[in-house]
């Protein structure tokens, strides 16, 4: 049985910690980012993509060296996402975000936000264990969107 990221976000919530969590896959394609879940679908509706609105930089880390970002503070969550008024009107001010990864690719990228403060370190490599739960949900939604 595939687990479903709503499970995925409420071991998230559990394991460090979670005000504002979103799941969004890679579109190779079009070099986008797609929500396909969300805490805050009013604010962050499923099925939203994010393309030239999130840093280069932050694509090469996260998207192509498959590596985690962690913004522990407003400052870096400002830098990194034209979003970053809405984020802090939820009261975020950190974010980890933690690539979701299958044989080598990357399937898309788990959004883990909360106040300013709340993560380090060991929270990013928390957050890095629970990604692989992410794994078949992502696969499930890519073969639907193949077969349409």
């Amino acid at each position: 049985m595939t687990v479903s990221l709503s499970t995925v976000e409420d071991k998230t919530r559990a394991t460090i910690g979670v005000r504002l969590f979103t799941v969004l896959a890679w579109v190779p394609e079009r070099q986008a980012l797609r929500r396909v879940h969300s805490s805050h679908p009013r604010e962050y509706p499923v099925g939203g993509e994010k393309t030239v609105e999130v840093a280069a930089g932050w694509l090469a880390r996260c998207i192509t060296a498959q590596e985690p970002y962690l913004g522990p503070d407003s400052a870096a969550v400002r830098e990194i996402f034209a979003d970053h008024e809405l984020i802090a009107g939820l009261g975020c001010g950190a974010v980890i975000n933690v690539p979701v990864v299958a044989d080598g690719r990357t399937l898309g990228v788990l959004n883990i936000l909360d106040a300013e403060g709340s993560y380090d370190d060991d929270s990013v490599e928390a957050a890095r264990n629970l990604a692989p739960l992410a794994v078949p949900a992502l696969l499930d939604l890519m073969k639907e969107t193949e077969n349409r």
